[in-house]
């Protein structure tokens, strides 16, 4: 009869510590940390044709996609201050992307909310990236195309877990 090794799942289930890794692990993460930076670089410069910046596109999508936040709430998703997010609201509150109304639990909070338009801008972009990512990866071959496809379901099962 085989012992469980419970280490093995202790350490699956803790904070990675830095320095710890192997080898191999840090190559590949030093690898992929690059390759995503490049990616998102390149498929972003689809963008240009919202006439929005960044800063306000990301801070869009996170209203279209997680719904309703508090600026404080959008801020932290940010991973702004607040008065840095108060300027990329405003901007947005111009552009009418965005609604800003009263909390119903506490009238000192505003709920920010995509608009319609909004929603609309954010989608069409995503759509820009994704045609345009798309054609490049048309150029794989199928054996390619396939290995990248589980590389994606890998990330994808790991960001599930990832806290």
């Amino acid at each position: 009869m085989h012992e469980i090794d419970s280490s093995s799942a202790e350490s699956r289930d803790r904070e990675p510590r830095a320095g710890s890794q192997r080898p191999e692990a840090v190559s590949v993460a030093d690898r992929l940390h690059s390759a995503a930076i490049h990616l998102l670089r390149r498929v972003r410069k689809q963008d240009v044709a919202t006439g929005e910046g960044p800063a306000r596109l990301s801070a869009l999508s996170v209203l279209v996609f997680g719904g309703p936040k508090t600026l404080g709430e959008l801020a932290a998703a940010e991973q702004v201050k607040p008065p840095t997010m108060s300027r990329v609201v405003a901007g947005l509150a111009r552009s009418r992307l965005i609604d800003i109304a009263t909390d119903s639990q506490d009238a000192r909070r505003m709920q920010i909310r995509a608009t319609a338009k909004g929603q609309s801008i954010l989608h069409k972009a995503r759509e820009r990236r994704i045609a345009y990512l798309a054609a490049h990866l048309d150029r794989l071959t199928p054996e390619e195309l396939k290995s990248l496809s589980d590389a994606v379901e890998i990330l994808s099962q790991m960001l599930q877990k990832w806290d």
